[in-house]
């Protein structure tokens, strides 16, 4: 029994860990071919958002929203890839349900 508290504690570090990581990482989501970028982090919390200022058209707020959408899209994604990548680790290929929010 106690070899395997010890690898629960260790699995348990690890996370805490890669949690941190996560944290820390940042990725971008693009879109209107870098018109808008958001950066978010590996949690899914968004740090950023740029706009270049060219697009910006007070006639048409609806290709905007589009734009930020898109781009928040995109950044999601990416950063869902990086942490499956960094949990596939150490879960070792499974699809543990919960692990991730």
């Amino acid at each position: 029994m106690q070899p395997n508290m010890r690898l629960l504690q260790q699995m348990q570090a690890r996370l805490a860990q890669i949690q941190q990581e996560l944290a820390e990482s940042t990725v971008e989501g693009t879109a209107g071919g870098g018109a808008v970028r958001v950066v978010v982090n590996g949690l899914r919390a968004v740090q950023q958002i740029h706009i270049d200022p060219g697009v910006v058209d007070p006639q048409d707020v609806g290709m905007l929203e589009d734009l930020i959408l898109a781009a928040l899209n995109d950044a999601m994604k990416r950063a869902e890839e990086l942490a499956s990548s960094k949990l596939g680790a150490l879960a070792g290929g499974l699809q543990l349900p919960g692990l991730f929010p």
